[in-house]
């Protein structure tokens, strides 16, 4: 949402179908042992602005993600910013999009030690392949095994290219990203911390299965962004339906949720007393319910056909932004919905990539109707 935001207007059947499927996961209790962060990600500049809003959630949050290039390029504000946070004890994530800035942030991440949690360079790189000519990193191929090949050596490139004084690149970096679709391929091209948004009418179920599902099969961690549900003022949900996708993310097993803040021009903030009210009530029920995460031993996993990187937003939604949705498009979106009102919440979706068969998950669903119980 940083460098370009995105506005996808793709409303499902199948969204619509799942959307807002609400129902928690049981499993065993790992108390305050299990990380788990949440804040607020700002994408704006005004450091004043910025500072009024850590003074205000400092209490009942213990992230923030300094989401603006406005922060991360200008070393006196970067600095300022953070000292602030860790003044505060908050943990930290930087945005930025370029290697030339690395030298900084590395030189941040050791000013400020364990509170730097890492890098968050670039976003949605799956979702500008599927929605945005422009960024996207495949133009062209041949089949989708070519799509997925050129999708990951084109973002591990990415995030292997030195800074200009070539003694830091971004994997030096624990790295971050948020999007909407196709996190297989963003864990595959090397991110560590996939963080999936929740926006617009996009079905919650659906992109926690696949975020998740990507994340437990890569051996990585996952979490959530809450983002726009409007193109235009106010943005945000409301705070009540705030709280709701806070809590689902976190019964979920999501070990990092944030809270976007920031408008279409980058220049101020959008939360509101009732969206502070709602994250503070959030912050009670964490501190009330340790987390929560079952173990996908306990989870059914569906497996789609390898590097078929479809969308999932509705029957005319593209392959790799490359070709067109067809009966077999149609075929799995039916199936899967199918089987996610079966599962629901105990469901994961991943792909027939070296996959094996070793319990991992309870039962594995393969697209073409396939069942293996581990």
């Amino acid at each position: 949402m940083k460098a370009k935001l995105i506005l996808v207007i793709a409303i499902s059947l199948l969204a619509i179908s799942l959307f807002l499927s609400y129902g928690f996961l049981s499993g065993e209790n790992f108390g305050d042992s299990l990380d788990f962060y949440f804040g607020i990600d700002v994408a704006h500049a005004d450091v004043k602005a910025i500072k009024e809003v850590i003074d205000e959630v400092s209490s009942y949050t213990n992230l923030f993600l300094i989401g603006s290039t406005g922060i991360s390029h200008n070393a006196a504000k970067l600095d300022e910013v953070c000292q602030y946070l860790y003044d505060r004890d908050l943990h930290f994530i930087v945005y930025d999009e370029t290697p030339r800035y690395l030298d900084l942030l590395n030189e941040t991440k050791n000013k400020f030690g364990d509170k730097f949690l890492g890098l968050e360079y670039e976003d949605e790189m799956g979702g500008n392949q599927l929605d945005v000519w422009k960024y996207r990193p495949v133009t062209e191929a041949e089949n989708h095994s070519d799509a997925a090949n050129q999708f990951v050596e084109a973002i591990n490139g990415y995030l292997n290219w030195p800074g200009f004084s070539l003694d830091f690149k971004p994997t030096d970096f624990r790295l971050f990203t948020g999007d909407y679709a196709l996190y297989w391929f963003d864990y595959e091209a090397g991110y560590e911390v996939v963080l999936a948004e929740f926006g617009w009418n996009y079905s919650r179920q659906l992109n926690v299965a696949l975020c998740r599902g990507a994340a437990t099969i890569h051996e990585k961690e996952w979490g959530v962004i809450v983002t726009w549900t409007y193109s235009h003022p106010p943005y945000l949900e409301s705070g009540a339906e705030l709280y709701q996708d806070l809590v689902y993310a976190y019964e979920n097993g999501a070990e990092y949720i944030l809270v976007y803040d920031s408008n279409e021009e980058y220049t101020e903030g959008i939360l509101k007393t009732e969206h502070f009210q709602a994250i503070e009530q959030f912050w009670n029920y964490v501190k009330a319910n340790p987390m929560r995460r079952d173990r996908s031993s306990d989870r059914v996993a569906y497996v789609l056909p390898m590097d078929y990187a479809y969308g999932f937003r509705g029957p005319n939604d593209k392959i790799w932004g490359l070709w067109e949705a067809d009966a077999f498009s149609l075929e799995i979106s039916e199936n899967l919905g199918e089987i996610l009102e079966e599962y629901g919440v105990k469901l994961d979706i991943i792909y027939d990539d070296g996959l094996e068969l070793d319990g991992t998950y309870s039962k594995y669903i393969f697209w073409n109707g396939t069942m293996i119980t581990s």
